[in-house]
């Protein structure tokens, strides 16, 4: 088993936590949010090593903009916060589910959640 490769920023990230993620190229994780009153799917986001130390120690939802190449806590503009209750790691390591109590809109567009624009399936066909 390859060792995994160290975060680009520096973090203060539990190393027994770090050692357990499988970042992309960029250093990230994706962080896939949900309402734990609803469990509405609400946002993906990504992380980095200090971004999921932040989120652990504070209690609120911190993330890496890719963007802006900084750190956001998910309200601090918007006064639409994200109260964190439980953040587990899937299988491979490479992804965090986060579950919040979510304040306001979740999505930057003001909905609920960024999951509202519906593609057509096609039903009935077996595979």
């Amino acid at each position: 088993m390859a060792l995994p490769e160290p975060p680009r920023r520096p973090s203060a990230l539990d190393p027994m936590i770090a050692a357990r993620l499988r970042r992309n190229d960029a250093g990230l994780v994706a962080a896939i949010v949900r309402e734990e009153s609803t469990g509405d799917v609400l946002m993906m986001a990504w992380m980095d090593d200090e971004a999921l130390h932040r989120t652990l120690t504070t209690g609120r939802a911190t993330y890496w903009s890719r963007s802006r190449q900084e750190y956001w806590v998910k309200g601090e503009t918007s006064g639409h916060h994200q109260y964190v209750k439980a953040v587990s790691l899937d299988c491979d390591g490479d992804t965090v589910l986060v579950t919040v109590e979510q304040v306001g809109a979740a999505c930057h567009t003001g909905n609920h959640t960024c999951f509202f624009d519906e593609l057509p399936v096609k039903t009935g066909a077996s595979a």
